[in-house]
């Protein structure tokens, strides 16, 4: 199959879908961003890499960040970190104080803003500064030392953080923080702020394909750990979508109100896709499209 001339394909055919959806704007750095811009970009397993669109053009990662802080915390913690956050699908909105209440402070997954809060929360305990080591692991993993955080966007973000503040003020209350919770709300909005395009991430990505491997041979996770991370991102990555996002691409995948959205076909390639429209539960309309489109016409689906 040729893969470049597939992907120029999926970037004509998603142009009608471009502006669908709402950009994020409740942060309002994000709100400023153009809606009608779409990238992709393939990353295989022994380094090829495809691209089209605007995929080389950087943008607030956000949530996909939390795929990377989990990982780093599985590698240097273990399984410690499920005695503190569940893997079961919230079926509510990511920022939802009422299920982290009835739940006695335990986030329904490590994906939703409670969950995320956690793991930022134990790499802070384990490296001294989580969102240090999160930028360090995607510039190591996508080759590209330039990745950093998008200060403008930061800054919107931490004036506009009542609700996660909320979040993490109640884990405090329930025990379940380490750290201090402007400390963890810090880095949690940094590591979030981090700026990438959908090659950096579909490169940096690539260890969640190769069974845990990073880029220099070495093992960042065991296989059944990477196994169990794509399993949480197939049925928790894409907020209360994950059903829909089953059933239309196939694969674990990884959404953020940047409008992007990495994707693993286990054992082959990541793919990365961004637009900034986004449908009501939080993932880029013409993303998904996309991926579905590429899931069916190439049958790389986990199904």
């Amino acid at each position: 199959m040729d893969i470049q001339n597939l992907l120029d394909d999926i970037v004509g055919s998603i142009k009608p879908r471009l502006g669908q959806g709402e950009v994020a704007n409740y942060i309002p750095q994000l709100g400023a961003v153009d809606a009608g811009q779409f990238g992709i970009s393939v990353a295989t397993g022994d380094g090829e890499v495809y691209a089209s669109g605007d995929a080389a053009v950087p943008f607030s990662i956000q949530s996909i960040s939390k795929v990377f802080a989990l990982a780093l915390v599985l590698a240097g913690d273990g399984d410690g970190i499920w005695r503190r956050v569940f893997r079961e699908p919230s079926g509510n909105p990511f920022n939802s104080l009422v299920q982290l209440e009835h739940e006695d402070g335990i986030p329904r997954n490590p994906f939703i803003n409670a969950g995320a809060l956690v793991v930022t929360d134990k790499l802070l305990s384990i490296t001294g500064d989580a969102s240090g080591a999160v930028l360090d692991l995607l510039r190591q993993e996508s080759g590209n030392s330039a990745i950093g955080v998008d200060a403008v966007v930061a800054e919107s973000e931490a004036r506009n953080s009542n609700r996660n503040a909320s979040l993490a003020h109640f884990l405090a209350s329930c025990g379940n923080l380490e750290n201090p919770v402007q400390d963890v709300l810090d880095n949690y909005i940094l590591q979030c702020s981090l700026e990438m395009s959908c090659t950096d991430l579909a490169l940096a990505s690539r260890f969640l394909a190769n069974n845990g491997v990073r880029v220099d041979g070495t093992a960042l996770l065991s296989s059944p750990q990477t196994k169990r991370i794509n399993a949480v991102m197939l049925t928790c990555g894409t907020y209360d979508a994950a059903g829909e996002f089953a059933y239309r691409v196939g694969l674990p995948g990884k959404s953020g109100v940047g409008g992007g959205i990495i994707a693993v076909v286990p054992n082959n390639c990541t793919v990365c896709v961004w637009s900034p429209g986004l449908g009501k539960s939080g993932n880029s309309v013409a993303g998904v499209a996309a991926l579905d489109e590429f899931t069916t016409r190439t049958g790389l689906s986990i199904f």
